[in-house]
């Protein structure tokens, strides 16, 4: 009898060890941008094994009988798309100006996850939320990773670093009493001392980077939209302690001022860089600094403006101004050869519209090869993630998007995704 069951469980173990393994994916690509090169590949099958890349290989391979095959064969196959500016917490939209005193942690909790689902479904598999309430950006980005909410991979500064008064600050437009004075830890600076402070807060409460509002802005309830607002000290206070953290910084930045001035404290990128001229182009050369455009808010913003009510009439003048200007400084600087990486501003418009930015950037005189890489490999470096997305590779994450046709000779195919996968897991399929 005893033999019989130590029998029993050998030839159990034995059966269980000669079990296939875990079934692959294959996607049968047609063509085959993989983000790292300025043409594209074809015919060839990308495996996946569970949540990494493990082989491309030439032509379509027919795989073992419980291989899930995803037939591209007639479509582009390319890396998901990363945006570098987006508001996952809030949306633009009538009304919207009165949500920071009718909506409630929860209602922007709820909401955010809401966009992104919506963001994911449009291919963009990673993001980084630039400015939040809430610290909510935060609580979305640990329920994606627990599978609790589907979404992209959130890269997030949490809140905006603003000084008094300026672009960000929360108590904006609020009669005095009704919002509390906000300091470092709600992201508002005066000094060095709270620059510091803040970069410090927003670690302590889970953010990835730090975000400044350098300049003012276009939707803020304030006079100006291209001011500078931190003085340099304050900056590099800010960039030095980001850099003890391990934290990159994003600026918000309108007004060459402001820009000259975070460039020169070390900055990652400028974002929207509205007023950027030959100056600010050779400044952001010789620092290595990126160009996160965001032409699709500018023109946003511009259409809406000219909505009767749907603005207050102070930030109605500046979105005028403002928000047209955005794709000829993108083409200036382009030309310029400044380094650019994809971003959008999602929230100022709607979420799940951000492939709208491929169309303007190749309207206004980029390739849609080398668009498409400024939202794979190119965002990733930014983001400091080259070596695990943002290009199709053996040993990367498995962050796939795929489209009928060929985007190469018809950018606004992009709007129309056929396949979504991140991290090896199909969201979006045919």
């Amino acid at each position: 009898m005893k033999r019989n069951v130590i029998t029993l469980i050998i030839a159990a173990w034995v059966s269980a060890a000669a079990q296939p393994a875990v079934a692959d994916t294959l996607i049968h690509a047609g063509r085959l941008i993989d983000g790292t090169a300025n043409q594209a590949q074809e015919n060839v099958t990308i495996r996946i094994d569970e949540n990494k890349i493990t082989a491309i290989e030439t032509g379509f391979t027919r795989g073992a009988d419980d291989d899930v095959v995803i037939d591209m064969r007639n479509g582009t196959v390319m890396p998901g798309f990363i945006d570098m500016h987006t508001h996952l917490t809030s949306q633009s939209e009538p009304g919207s100006y009165m949500h920071r005193y009718t909506h409630n942690e929860a209602d922007v909790a709820f909401r955010a996850a809401h966009f992104a689902d919506l963001t994911l479904r449009a291919g963009f598999t990673t993001v980084r939320d630039l400015g939040d309430s809430f610290a909510a950006s935060v609580a979305l980005k640990r329920a994606i990773q627990a599978g609790y909410v589907h979404g992209p991979r959130v890269y997030t500064a949490a809140k905006s670093l603003a000084t008094t008064g300026g672009h960000a600050d929360p108590s904006n437009g609020s009669r005095r009493g009704l919002v509390e004075s906000p300091g470092p830890m709600e992201g508002v600076v005066n000094g060095i001392d709270d620059a510091r402070q803040a970069v410090r807060a927003r670690y302590q409460e889970g953010a990835d980077l730090i975000k400044i509002t350098a300049t003012g802005g276009v939707l803020s309830m304030a006079a100006s939209g291209d001011n500078p607002q931190f003085m340099d000290d304050e900056l590099e206070a800010i960039v030095d302690t980001a850099r003890d953290y391990g934290m990159r910084v994003a600026v918000h930045a309108h007004g060459k001022d402001g820009m000259m001035r975070a460039i020169r404290a070390g900055v990652h990128s400028i974002e929207h860089g509205t007023y950027m001229d030959d100056e600010v182009f050779e400044l952001m050369k010789e620092h290595g600094t990126y160009y996160v455009p965001t032409i699709t808010a500018g023109r946003s913003v511009a259409e809406r403006a000219e909505i009767d009510g749907y603005f207050p009439e102070q930030v109605r003048a500046k979105a005028r101004a403002i928000g047209p200007l955005i794709q000829g400084t993108f083409g200036r600087a382009y030309a310029a050869g400044v380094n650019i990486a994809f971003g959008t501003d999602s929230g100022v418009y709607d979420h799940g519209e951000n492939a709208r930015e491929f169309e303007y950037m190749v309207e206004a005189g980029m390739p849609p090869i080398e668009a498409i890489r400024s939202a794979t490999l190119v965002a990733a470096t930014l983001l400091g993630a080259e070596d695990i997305i943002g290009s199709i590779e053996v040993g990367k994450h498995a962050d796939i998007v795929a489209v009928r046709g060929n985007p190469m000779n018809d950018i606004h195919l992009l709007k129309d995704i056929h396949l979504v996968i991140k991290d090896g897991v199909i969201y979006v399929q045919p």
